[in-house]
């Protein structure tokens, strides 16, 4: 039986143990087609030779860059890293400058590209990056090299004896893959994680997950580029799960209800759109029924795990879900037996009432420089505790600084940051990885996170505000969509906020409320102003008299990745967000330029 040290012996080690008729499934043109883990490796090892015969050498770096998740980049994965090449994912979505900087950075020699609006950003900047050689599509698009020529310069196995040498000279702590960092601030930095680092986390996070092996199904939908969604597909892989790669967010009911998943991930910010979705459905149900929708979600909100509320709630709950929870179990594809949670903080609330609800959300914690699961609730062995991130994984220490931050080492810890030796000694001291969140271990050995070290700030009264908790208290509004807090160096904290326009808009038909035809009326309107103080107020009351939002401002946009708001993982740049609503700032704190 294959060990798996490298990250393309993964395919192998299913092969040998699982040998999936549906290992990876894309659906082309309205139609699922499945690749076998025979037909995965044959492929990929076709990707391997064709790019020796392109003359690609070790150390080599190939971008990939994909608007959809698709089998084609798993081939090219494990092709590229057979040949000791690196891959660097990229975000599809970024701006065609982080793409010049990151392609240059990088060297990268190739570039494998999704579609049209991909190769577009790639054409209008590959004259100024000098290392690459060629381009290659996996659509069909005129005047653009389709990934099939790789493949066919592949077909000739007589250079197979070349490729194994090159295999046999890789090992674990080899360099693997450069993942470029989002950032809230400043040029990405690029994270090397080594075979070891991605491999071990794969291995130790299967034991996390409940996955029955050999025999579920896994929607997979975050963007692969991101380290969390591409560690789950290598850890799929080991465990002989079947990957259905969604055809984009949008579809996602749809192609729930197509597949009946087991498995899938999601970001807190996609779970609070279900929510909020049912949530809708739910108030426009008459009688009885929304009398039954409302006492399910009530029950659900005070759900405690191990049957901690007690018999005579666990006997409404059990109704709760025939009744209720089987229809929004139905709507997620009616089969699922775990959703790992990761890439920001997940409001107790929802953690409650979906757990309630038979759909286990189990929350996570990681950073891109641990490859990136640091720790993981389990719902066996006691393992789950709502508000936390679970306990560490395997071989994973933490350690909490006297400042509070969250320290890591282990296996998953990163090599360092790509060209960047300052950075990097920066990050690690002693073996151990500064994350730069904020956190603390209890008693029983459970992770909770309270902020980021470098979001946190002081008033101009000398008070630490954590921004993070704030935010997340007030995004449990219906009306609140975005919230950001400020005040760094001013007399009290404030907020700008960005409503859920979908709600405000329901609520202010069923108050026969006229809010005008578009964004900027919407946010000056006085009674809606009025409401949303009243949200805020409530919320507040959980917080001490500094920390409080003592102002806020209505945003007229919808915050997004594309408008450049968000990172693509839908984390806040607080910088540029400050920067486009300075004048709403300005008023909030009355400053006069």
């Amino acid at each position: 039986m294959t060990t798996v040290t490298r990250l393309f012996d993964f395919p192998y080690y299913q092969l040998e143990k699982y040998n999936l008729s549906k290992s990876l499934v894309t659906k082309y043109k309205g139609e699922w087609k499945a690749t076998s883990t025979k037909e995965y490796i044959n492929k990929a090892n076709a990707i391997s030779r064709g790019l020796l015969r392109l003359g690609v050498q070790p150390n080599d770096k190939i971008g990939i860059i994909s608007l959809s998740n698709r089998t084609e980049w798993n081939i090219c994965d494990i092709g590229i890293l057979q040949t000791g090449a690196q891959d660097v994912p990229i975000y599809p979505t970024i701006t065609k400058d982080d793409y010049q900087y990151i392609l240059n950075h990088s060297e990268c020699v190739y570039c494998f590209v999704s579609c049209t609006e991909v190769l577009e950003k790639i054409n209008s900047i590959k004259e100024n990056v000098p290392s690459l050689k060629g381009v290659y599509s996996f659509d069909e698009i005129e005047n653009c090299s389709h990934w099939s020529e790789v493949l066919k310069l592949g077909k000739d196995e007589s250079n197979q004896s070349e490729l194994n040498k090159r295999k046999a000279a890789i090992n674990e702590e080899d360099l693997a893959t450069l993942i470029y960092t989002s950032g809230t601030t400043g040029r990405p930095k690029g994270v090397m994680l080594s075979h070891k680092n991605i491999v071990s986390n794969a291995i130790y996070s299967a034991k996390r997950l409940p996955i029955e092996i050999g025999t579920m199904k896994a929607l997979s939908f975050l963007p692969v580029c991101h380290i969390f969604e591409r560690m789950l597909l290598y850890m799929y892989q080991y465990c002989g799960v079947s990957i259905h790669f969604a055809e984009s967010i949008e579809t996602i009911s749809q192609n729930l209800n197509e597949i009946h998943p087991q498995v899938m991930t999601l970001v807190p910010r996609l779970l609070e759109k279900v929510y909020d979705k049912i949530y809708a459905k739910g108030a426009e149900l008459k009688g009885i029924k929304k009398m039954l929708f409302f006492w399910a979600v009530d029950l659900g909100l005070k759900y405690e795990p191990y049957g901690e509320n007690g018999w005579w709630y666990e006997t409404k709950l059990k109704i709760a879900r025939k009744l209720i929870f089987s229809k929004w179990q139905d709507a997620l594809g009616g089969e699922l037996k775990i959703v790992a949670s990761g890439s920001a903080a997940l409001q107790p609330r929802l953690a409650r009432v979906f757990n309630a609800a038979g759909i286990p959300i189990m929350e996570g914690y990681g950073l891109t420089e641990t490859s990136p699961v640091v720790s993981v609730n389990d719902m066996r062995n006691k393992g789950f505790r709502i508000g936390t991130v679970g306990k560490p994984l395997s071989d994973t220490e933490i350690k909490i600084a006297h400042d509070g931050e969250i320290l890591i080492k282990g296996p998953q810890v990163m090599i360092g940051y790509y060209k960047d030796p300052e950075k990097t000694s920066k990050a690690i001291i002693n073996e151990y990885f500064h994350t730069g969140d904020i956190g603390e271990i209890d008693a029983d050995g459970f992770l909770k996170i309270t902020d980021r070290k470098k979001e946190m700030f002081k008033t101009s009264g000398g008070k630490y505000i954590a921004p993070q908790l704030l935010e997340n208290a007030m995004k449990q509004s219906f009306f609140i969509e975005q919230i950001m807090v400020v005040g760094e160096g001013e007399k009290m904290p404030a907020a700008l906020i960005q409503l859920n326009f979908d709600f405000v808009n329901d609520w202010a038909k069923r108050k026969e409320i006229d809010l005008g035809a578009t964004s900027e009326e919407i946010i000056k309107n006085e009674r809606l102003l009025k409401r949303i103080q009243k949200e805020v107020d409530k919320y507040n009351e959980k917080f001490g008299n500094w920390e409080k939002i003592k102002r806020f401002k209505l945003t007229p946009d919808v915050w997004s990745i594309d408008a450049g708001h968000l990172t693509p993982t839908m984390k806040m740049k607080r910088n540029v967000i400050k920067k486009m609503y300075i004048d709403l700032y300005n008023k909030i704190y009355e400053h006069d330029f």
